[in-house]
């Protein structure tokens, strides 16, 4: 569960009661894309004809572009989660990732997910005593690509929902 039991309202929008604009949500939905797409060769490489990851990064920002409404980008969320069931390890990690990245659409606290989903496949993708240095590393190219405008909230979340996102949050 990489949810919070009690909502931000920095990351609820402005129409639904919250602060969050839609311009910062679509840009919660653009980095989780970035980051899930990193990590996406992991899956293909072991799933190649199988489009749903894919697809699930493809919806979120077509999404943000006004392409796909937030119900039909959640729905391909979830078949890319469905394609990760049934695998272990580094695809199956890959596959949640991008399954992540267009629920921000419809709870844009799904941000995290993608994020430290694709920790936890670079981590499982690699021998166990290198995957520690390896989420570290994936957790600052992450970091790296974070747009001013999102930095300081994205950082702050982290730090509060580290402990349900499995401690992949590092400094």
């Amino acid at each position: 569960m990489i949810l919070p039991s009690v909502r931000d309202p920095r990351f609820v929008t402005i129409r639904r009661g919250g602060t969050l604009t839609d311009q910062h949500h679509h840009v919660l939905a653009l980095w989780a894309a970035d980051c899930a797409e990193h990590v996406l060769p992991l899956f293909e490489s072991q799933c190649p004809n199988d489009p749903r990851p894919r697809a699930a990064i493809e919806a979120a920002r077509a999404w943000v572009h006004g392409e796909l409404p937030m119900m039909r980008t959640r729905a391909v969320g979830g078949h890319a989660m469905g394609a990760a069931r049934p695998l272990v390890g580094a695809p199956r990690f890959a596959a949640y990732a991008a399954g992540q990245a267009p629920v921000v659409a419809h709870v844009a606290e799904h941000d995290l997910g993608a994020a430290a989903y694709a920790i936890k496949a670079v981590r499982a993708s690699v021998p166990s005593s290198a995957g520690e240095a390896a989420g570290r590393a994936e957790c600052a190219w992450q970091r790296e690509r974070l747009p001013s405008a999102i930095r300081g909230l994205v950082l702050e979340d982290q730090a509060r929902r580290n402990e349900i996102c499995w401690n992949v949050f590092v400094d």
